[in-house]
């Protein structure tokens, strides 16, 4: 039987990252793979621990065909390797760090892909993006702005939707997560 893909989505400063190194363990116990995404952002950057690239070395790479997914968002190009499609194949099940904005490619490619939407109290979410230092106040405004417009439409569009709130302690979304991926038996 085929593996299933779980698409991870939230806006920048939801946790994500936080989530996923938090749940590796008990994802790999329970034959998850987590897949660790190829990025255009500097290694020492602050973030995910991706794979850093340059943005000449990801065309090459998705010239080359190594990417089953691939976007641009924020100036950043993001791809997630190809082996994920041997592993969904194999029968693990599949969890990636996906992107809001390329939901339709990618439910396209995989139609039976389950999506879990963390999503964060807005004012956390702002303290969290300050705190990063990345961006100006202003562009962090417009990410909030577009964050819960998307929130609205993607709720209101998927009603099978796993939503996690991450606003509270880490912990907590962890259990959270696995109890549903159980639920759902994905990951169990």
């Amino acid at each position: 039987m085929a593996g299933r893909l779980i698409y991870l989505i939230g806006p920048s400063g939801s946790g994500k990252d936080s989530l996923l190194d938090a749940a590796r363990e008990a994802l790999a116990a329970r034959d998850c793979r987590i897949v660790r995404r190829v990025i255009t952002r500097s290694a020492e950057a602050k973030g995910e621990a991706a794979q850093a690239v340059s943005v000449e070395r990801f065309d090459e790479l998705q010239a080359q065909g190594a990417f089953a997914l691939s976007w641009s968002a924020n100036g950043l190009h993001y791809g997630i390797p190809k082996e994920i499609d041997q592993w969904l194949a194999d029968g693990h099940d599949v969890l990636v760090n996906g992107s809001r904005g390329h939901l339709p490619q990618a439910r396209s490619r995989y139609p039976s892909l389950w999506v879990v939407l963390l999503t964060v109290d807005q004012a956390v979410l702002r303290d969290r993006l300050l705190s990063r230092a990345r961006e100006s106040a202003e562009d962090i405004e417009t990410r909030l702005a577009r964050n819960a417009q998307f929130a609205d439409d993607l709720q209101v569009s998927d009603p099978s939707l796993i939503v996690l709130d991450n606003s509270g302690a880490l912990e907590q979304t962890v259990a959270r997560l696995l109890q549903r991926l159980a639920r759902a038996h994905a990951c169990a």
